[in-house]
């Protein structure tokens, strides 16, 4: 078993969908106000609406990517003025993290796991 797919629930499926195609700097023909596939990889990553206003996100969720260069991220978010919450942090584990929110809220991890 695997995990199929990971899907953001919006009142706004273009705003959403938009920052994350900026995001993973994809580009593709999809501007549905409904359902938009965003990443259709091993997992797939989507954006839809259920027609629910959905406010007061508890933020009980985070979505972790694993990204080549956290520190260049970084960087790369600051310049799309993307608020940062926790800069590229070294953990214990071994990753650097790097934490920022989507336009709903949601709580966004990129890492990376540095060679040595």
């Amino acid at each position: 078993m695997r995990i199929g797919e990971v899907c953001l629930y919006t009142h706004d499926v273009v705003r959403l969908a938009n920052f994350y195609k900026v995001l993973f700097e994809i580009e593709n023909d999809c501007d549905d106000d409904t359902h938009q596939f965003i990443l259709c990889e091993e997992t797939t990553l989507t954006v839809y609406s259920d027609g629910k206003n959905r406010t007061g996100n508890s933020q009980s969720i985070g979505l972790v990517f694993t990204v080549d260069d956290a520190e260049a991220e970084f960087e790369r978010l600051k310049k799309l003025g993307i608020s940062i919450i926790d800069p590229p942090t070294l953990r214990p584990w071994g990753a650097v993290n790097l934490t920022f929110c989507d336009p709903d809220g949601n709580f966004v991890t990129f890492r990376s796991f540095p060679k040595e």
